[in-house]
């Protein structure tokens, strides 16, 4: 069936869980009264009753199917331009949507943040997607938007290929879910088990195509040390095991755009001297227990202090979050300083925002012709900076640029 004869643009998969509920009541508050057609569906009826009669109206439409059962998934997949899947961990969850998305023509946007689910689906589906023209475009959220597509950005205002990009979080505040819990959680489960995901988690280039997982790049970082270049200590950031495995595929994906010796990583900028250490030390103790070994008493403390799937920040504390992102950019004698912000908290309020501007892109701009397993910059480019500058809150831009003689007599100086 062609997409211009489907009766809906977009069915946001699992809306009756806590992210999927935010992206509906986003569309329904930004699009309903628009030409937009959109329904929600999940395997619960009563549960997505109640989030259209308590967030929504009645007259969205429900549909039913189960996220192990093809035919009722295909019986969705068929009636739309769009699946947006909130459904995690998509590891357990969505492997079956997006095979069945692919076979009925139908583009696919989701949060996955789990590298080793993704690169099982690259292996799988990226061949058929691209014969059949279809776009699967995964991690539309926290991780990866802000980091691909600040990359994005910075590139098509330099216009110069093998920089070196640093992307420091500057500043942030907000909740995580129990949902994004049991997805960490899963990844973790799933590593100890197998030593193939083990491999692929660690390796920069683990999301890269076939044969073309090397390059410049080192492992994320794991330990809190002071950055020479920035002149600040710096923290592991959680969220930088996928989105720069994310970055670097969509330079692969683009025929090496930002070049062969583009070199990017990530971390968490926390300040000057002793304060600055500290901090990045009580910023890492979290992730030592988030890593810890299942079954073990660590693991088993940090669970019980952890939220429940369907559990998240309340909508005060989603609205009166927010991110700050600084990617500092080595080129030659200038250093470059780019930011990109975002006006409500990184994991819910903008993540709803993100993902659902992206379901909206795909189903209703003109995009470029590139199918597959993609990434947001490589489906979407220009058409999905511009929404999220307009409507999603983002704000990316350029700060200043230093030159390496400014650098050194400001360094001589102190």
């Amino acid at each position: 069936m062609s997409q211009d004869k489907r009766e809906f643009d977009i069915i946001i998969w699992g809306a009756s869980g806590f992210t999927g509920r935010l992206v509906a009541e986003y569309l329904f508050q930004k699009y309903n009264s628009k030409d937009l057609k959109w329904a929600i569906a999940g395997r619960d009826k009563a549960k997505l009753a109640s989030v259209r009669d308590s967030y929504l109206d009645t007259s969205i439409p429900i549909l039913i199917a189960d996220s192990f059962d093809e035919v009722s998934l295909n019986k969705v997949t068929t009636r739309t331009k769009v699946i947006c899947s909130t459904v995690g961990p998509y590891s357990k969850y969505g492997s079956l949507i997006v095979k069945s998305c692919i076979e009925s023509g139908t583009d696919y946007c989701d949060l996955a943040g789990e590298s080793q689910w993704i690169r099982k689906m690259i292996d799988f589906y990226h061949k058929k997607a691209e014969s059949n023209k279809v776009k699967i475009v995964n991690s539309c959220g926290f991780d990866s938007i802000p980091s691909d597509m600040g990359v994005y950005f910075i590139y098509k205002d330099i216009l110069k290929k093998d920089l070196q990009i640093s992307m420091r979080v500057a500043g942030a505040k907000g909740g995580y879910s129990g949902g994004t819990y049991a997805s960490i959680n899963n990844i973790i489960s799933e590593a100890s088990k197998n030593k193939e995901i083990r491999k692929d988690l660690i390796n920069p280039y683990g999301l890269n195509p076939e044969g073309e997982k090397n390059g410049p790049d080192k492992r994320d970082l794991s330990s809190v040390i002071f950055d020479k270049k920035i002149k600040k200590w710096i923290a592991p950031f959680l969220m930088a095991g996928i989105n720069t495995k994310i970055v670097r595929r969509s330079n692969a994906l683009s025929n090496y755009t930002y070049g062969k010796n583009f070199r990017y990583d990530e971390a968490v900028m926390t300040g000057n001297g002793f304060i600055g250490r500290l901090r990045g030390i009580m910023l890492s103790i979290p992730l030592i227990f988030l890593a810890a070994k299942p079954g073990s008493i660590m693991k088993s403390i940090f669970n019980i202090l952890s939220p429940n799937p369907g559990q998240g920040p309340n909508k005060k504390e989603r609205e009166a979050g927010y991110f700050n992102i600084r990617f500092y950019v080595f080129n030659e004698s200038v250093t470059s300083i780019y930011k990109v912000t975002g006006d409500r908290d990184p994991g819910y309020g903008s993540t709803s925002k993100m993902l659902a501007e992206s379901a909206v892109c795909l189903a209703k701009d003109s995009l470029n012709n590139s199918y597959g397993l993609l990434t947001p910059s490589t489906a979407m480019g220009d058409e999905i900076l511009q929404r999220l500058e307009l409507n999603a809150g983002l704000k990316f831009s350029k700060i200043k640029t230093i030159s390496l003689k400014v650098q050194l007599n400001f360094c001589s100086i102190r």
